[in-house]
């Protein structure tokens, strides 16, 4: 988009742009979300940012009517493959709070030099400017939602002191956090010990067929879906969370137990990858809707999403534990897994009643368990364990800033780790938007039930039409098979 197109989204209050770029106005120094409500600025008075962090760096602060640190996260993220997305999902991550820009430009494989310059040229904001604006809006929701003493607030949003704390909200959001806290916005329902907030996302949503989609698949002891209520506990930095999802008025409700408030910012992140809260489903809708396939069924499943996961490494082995088996089955594989190498979950974080009691098994834990104790066949035992040490040793990067091609030729290498399998992890894993399971057996009937062709090589090749959206038609297909029966 140029500025031209920017302003007429802005002149049309278009709120798919909320959080794909921001507005600022030069004669009230603000800056807000596309689809702020105040009266549309003069051309000459408005400039656009690709980042809130770009909109601060030049010594604008948050319009307090629109709120735009609220807005839902740029779907250009989970799109792009490129050094900058990578640096992107790692920063919104909580990395630099954790090992500051050397560790992540490390990561990357950049110096801190390269890196800055290239965040700078394409986001408007080094990361040190992106990781202080991740810090606020995590302050934010500590401040408005909970009642943790201001100076844990502070450190646990990553600030190193108080004072610098109470100077970066004073000029992000033109309040004191004192005045915030006053004014805060907590949803009804919030319990001790909670941290409940609510979750943006771009409309159209089929926020209930998602749970359901992961409520399938719950694994005992990690997972429940009761009533419309996903639940699930997180592997965080820090500790151990739990996380409890559910439909609200256009958003997503979400409560938190963690074992560090620090985690918050990664917690939510995983949330949302989760839930792909992050999509633009009508760019889907468009690229999509007119193929003779597809078509029909992007009417009949509007705002479609393609879930995520909140651990890639779960994911793997759940793959692994999946293969040749049904859903049922694989649930039930993975439960015995989580009951015997799983850790239990500490007192406090799950409430009595609940079905949640441990932590799905780390990388290094299961490298080191017998393949005999899976209840798997021994080859697939097998796999499991160098899969889980390859993760381990960080031979296999399936982190938030990996590089997804390497990634997936490494996952192929190792033995008992196919196509379906390594595609299926990058797909749901790791966030790519442009996966195809031209093997997967629910495609392939899907395809023959259409009358199309569903050999592999040919439906990879038709696919292609398809791209970037790749992943979403292959939830289509299966959500056309669940209406056929």
């Amino acid at each position: 988009m140029d500025d031209d197109q920017r302003y007429r989204a802005v002149h049309s209050r278009d709120a798919r742009f909320d959080g794909v770029f921001y507005t600022a106005v030069r004669t009230t120094g603000v800056y807000c979300r596309p689809s702020c409500p105040a009266v549309t600025p003069k051309r000459a008075n408005t400039r656009f940012f690709p980042t809130a962090a770009a909109a601060q760096e030049s010594g604008f602060r948050a319009c307090k009517r629109c709120r735009p640190d609220l807005t839902p996260g740029s779907p250009e993220w989970n799109l792009r493959a490129d050094v900058v997305a990578r640096a992107m999902r790692l920063i919104q991550d909580g990395a630099v709070d954790r090992g500051g820009v050397g560790a992540l430009a490390a990561t990357i494989g950049y110096s801190e030099r390269q890196l800055n310059r290239l965040l700078s040229a394409e986001v408007g904001a080094g990361p040190l400017a992106l990781a202080r604006t991740e810090r606020a809006q995590t302050a934010r929701v500590l401040v408005e939602t909970t009642d943790m003493p201001m100076a844990d607030v502070a450190f646990a949003s990553g600030f190193s002191s108080v004072r610098q704390f109470n100077e970066t909200m004073r000029a992000v959001f033109d309040r004191s956090p004192s005045e915030m806290r006053a004014m805060g916005r907590a949803p009804n329902g919030s319990e001790p010990g909670t941290i409940t907030l609510r979750l943006p996302y771009r409309e159209p949503i089929d926020l209930a067929a998602m749970l359901r989609f992961l409520g399938d698949r719950a694994v005992p002891g990690i997972e429940e879906y009761r009533g419309g209520v996903y639940r699930r506990t997180l592997p965080l930095p820090h500790g151990p969370g739990v996380v409890e999802l559910s439909e609200g008025a256009g958003h997503v409700l979400c409560r938190l137990r963690l074992s560090e408030p620090r985690d918050l910012a990664s917690a939510v992140r995983r949330c949302r990858g989760l839930l792909d809260l992050d999509a633009d489903p009508r760019a889907v809708a468009e690229a999509l809707g007119d193929d003779p396939l597809l078509g029909p069924l992007v009417a009949a499943h509007p705002g479609l999403r393609s879930p995520g996961h909140v651990e890639p490494s779960e994911l793997a082995v759940r793959a692994v534990l999946g293969q040749q088996v049904s859903v049922r089955a694989a649930r039930t594989l993975a439960g015995r897994l989580v009951e015997r190498f799983g850790d239990p979950l500490k007192p406090g974080l799950e409430a009595p009643d609940g079905g949640l009691t441990h932590v799905f098994p780390a990388p290094d834990v299961l490298a080191d368990a017998d393949p005999a104790g899976f209840s798997i066949p021994a080859a697939r035992g097998r796999a499991l364990t160098e899969l889980s040490g390859a993760i381990a040793s960080g031979r296999i990067d399936l982190g938030p800033g990996c590089d997804r091609d390497e990634a997936e030729r490494r996952l192929v290498e190792l033995r008992g780790i196919g196509p379906w399998t390594a595609g299926y992890v990058r797909m749901r894993g790791l966030g790519d938007p442009d996966v195809f399971l031209h093997g997967d057996l629910g495609v392939r009937l899907a395809l023959e039930a259409s009358g199309r062709n569903a050999a592999p090589a040919i439906a990879a090749r038709d696919a292609r039409a398809w791209s970037p959206w790749r992943s979403y038609a292959s939830h289509l297909l299966w959500a056309s098979l669940a209406d056929a029966t």
